[in-house]
């Protein structure tokens, strides 16, 4: 007996799948850009712990303190890539083509995330990595990285959500790149490179209460082997980009 909700559920999958396998790709192809968006928080956090790192007071070693504001950045970098790959979609001619197609209609975007999520969280590992060789030694459990990962995967999925909208609002990739420069800025205003009681009062007031501030601190706290509640802030905050990203980015995608 065929299920048929089953059935269109197995069919969303696919479709979406497929556009993953598509955008993943194009991405390879483009391996200039793929590398900066890698290269550059890697050469932003050398500069942070070698150049300005002696010349910020923080408790502890500065390099545990500033790798969950990389890790933001990095995050940053990826949304730009996404961004501009779903307005070149949309300017080149290829969802009118998809749209003559029997497929799930959400599934170009839906692919994009995908591809966006898992090209991020690579990214994310391969600047954790380098921070474990330079030095970066988190003093947490299981259930403390099991609580960043969690964190990470969700912040990933709301910022890459957002950049999707961003991609789609854009008339050309070259304004979508444009766009993301927003996200790549928010980190700089929050606690991920100094302590926000270094900032004067009324820029500290917005530093404490944004989501790069909730994110950087929780992953902060579960890396230290601390535990301040900041977890639940951050999940909160990303949750609740993640369901604006992923509505903003339908209705647009519907009207363009």
């Amino acid at each position: 007996m065929t299920v048929p909700g089953a059935s269109r559920l197995a069919r969303v999958g696919a479709d979406s799948y497929v556009m993953l396998v598509r955008s993943g790709r194009h991405t390879l192809r483009s391996r200039e850009t793929l590398a900066i968006s890698v290269l550059l928080p890697i050469l932003i956090m050398l500069l942070f712990v070698y150049v300005f790192g002696g010349a910020i007071d923080v408790e502890g070693p500065y390099l545990d303190y500033v790798v969950p504001g990389i890790v933001l950045l990095c995050t940053g970098f990826g949304a730009s890539i996404t961004a501009t790959a779903v307005a070149a979609d949309m300017t080149s001619g290829a969802v009118q083509r998809f749209r003559t197609l029997p497929m799930f209609r959400q599934a170009l975007p839906a692919g994009h995330a995908g591809e966006g999520v898992l090209r991020n969280l690579a990214a994310i590992a391969i600047v954790l990595i380098l921070a474990a060789i330079l030095g970066f030694r988190p003093d947490t459990d299981a259930a403390g990285w099991l609580t960043a990962v969690a964190v990470i995967v969700l912040f990933v999925l709301a910022v890459t959500w957002i950049a999707i909208a961003l991609g789609l609002l854009a008339r050309s990739p070259e304004a979508a790149g444009g766009f993301t420069y927003a996200i790549m800025f928010i980190p700089y205003l929050s606690s991920a490179f100094v302590p926000t009681s270094t900032m004067p009062g009324w820029l500290r007031g917005f530093a404490d209460h944004q989501p790069a501030t909730a994110v950087v601190d929780s992953l902060r706290a579960q890396w230290g082997g601390g535990a301040d509640g900041s977890a639940v802030s951050a999940v909160l905050w990303c949750a609740g980009l993640a369901v604006l990203g992923y509505a903003a980015a339908a209705v647009l995608y519907e009207r363009r």
